[in-house]
């Protein structure tokens, strides 16, 4: 193993690892997010939650005299910049190409011989300088919550939950744990 700096590779590898771990522990997923608003909102009056969050899409009447809702919300856009890669080489001898060389002999007649020998190269050079390719383009993705709220027929409210959640703003998983501020 070869250390530079004083740094061995592994010990740069472990250092990366303990710097990132509290900001990926610190992500939530939408199996979190159901727990925490289960544990919040089942038992409460389902006005409750709606004059806080916002008034369901739709509601559907149950033949008990409850109600299913279906509610959205946290909506928002995230702009996601393009993606490049890099192909090519600073080095002019290190490009992808490849070298082919045949070589023909004919006789037309027992006393002549033509020996024809073709050398071509195919392939992409970029005389040395790396070029910047798109991989993916940029692109706008809508963030959301969407949830199924159970009601008794006294409107006090028996399940939730998340059945659409995209990815969260930040590093969370769950845009629905942020609307919720559900904490790790």
């Amino acid at each position: 193993m070869s250390v530079s700096n004083g740094w061995s590779a592994l010990a740069r590898a472990g250092l990366a690892i303990a710097l990132l771990a509290p900001a990926l522990a610190a992500c939530t997923t939408t199996e979190e997010a159901n727990k925490a608003i289960k544990s919040r909102f089942i038992g409460q009056p389902s006005d409750v939650f709606f004059s806080q969050y916002g008034a369901p899409l739709s509601e559907f009447p149950l033949n008990n005299g409850g109600k299913v809702y279906r509610w959205r919300g946290g909506e928002t856009m995230r702009t996601l910049p393009a993606e490049y890669t890099t192909i090519g080489t600073a080095d002019p001898m290190a490009g992808k190409s490849t070298t082919k060389t045949t070589t023909t002999v004919m006789q037309p007649n027992s006393s002549t011989t033509v020996t024809e020998t073709r050398t071509t190269t195919s392939g992409v050079t970029f005389g040395g300088m790396p070029q910047q390719v798109m991989v993916k383009p940029a692109r706008v993705e809508a963030l959301f919550c969407e949830a199924q709220i159970s009601a008794d027929a006294g409107g006090i409210i028996t399940n939730i939950e998340a059945t659409r959640d995209t990815d969260g703003e930040g590093f969370s998983l769950s845009r629905c744990a942020e609307v919720f501020g559900v904490k790790k």
